[in-house]
């Protein structure tokens, strides 16, 4: 499926209270969860130490950081909405956001998006996505929760 494209408030705006559609699936690896264990200094071996993951750990298995599924979403976003006539966008805030399930290293996590609201403030338009992140043949999303962008489109 397509991105769906918006250029301008008014574009944005038809879509309030819409579901805006879904991503593809993405896999993280136990590569990506290496990186980006050193990237934030959080080297908790629930997600870099397979041997002691599946011997001592809840899951059986490693799992990914819950701010690694978290940093994936502009990734998966530019696959759900296309903006464009952009001068830029602000990444404002995060509302309610609940990890509610463990994604396992080797699994396929997608995000699925609504606007939940959007305003125009004196030329910056500020929409709330709701988001979840389902993980592929689980019931249960990763996360859920309210993201909250800033976009200044050119006239």
């Amino acid at each position: 499926m397509s991105p769906v494209r918006i250029g301008s408030f008014a574009e944005f705006e038809q879509y309030n209270g819409q579901e805006l559609g879904s991503s593809d699936y993405f896999k993280i690896t136990q590569e990506q969860i290496n990186q980006f264990a050193v990237a934030t200094l959080d080297h908790q071996w629930i997600h870099t130490d397979p041997d002691r993951a599946k011997v001592e750990g809840a899951f059986g298995n490693t799992i990914a950081h819950g701010y690694l599924t978290l940093s994936i979403v502009p990734y998966l976003w530019e696959q759900i909405v296309d903006v464009r006539n952009l001068k830029m966008m602000i990444n404002y805030g995060i509302e309610s956001l609940r990890f509610a399930n463990p994604v396992l290293v080797d699994s396929e996590v997608r995000l699925v998006a609504k606007l939940h609201a959007i305003a125009n403030l004196r030329g910056t338009v500020k929409a709330e996505v709701e988001v979840k992140l389902e993980i592929k043949d689980q019931k249960k999303p990763a996360f859920t929760g309210i993201l909250i962008f800033l976009y200044h489109f050119h006239s």
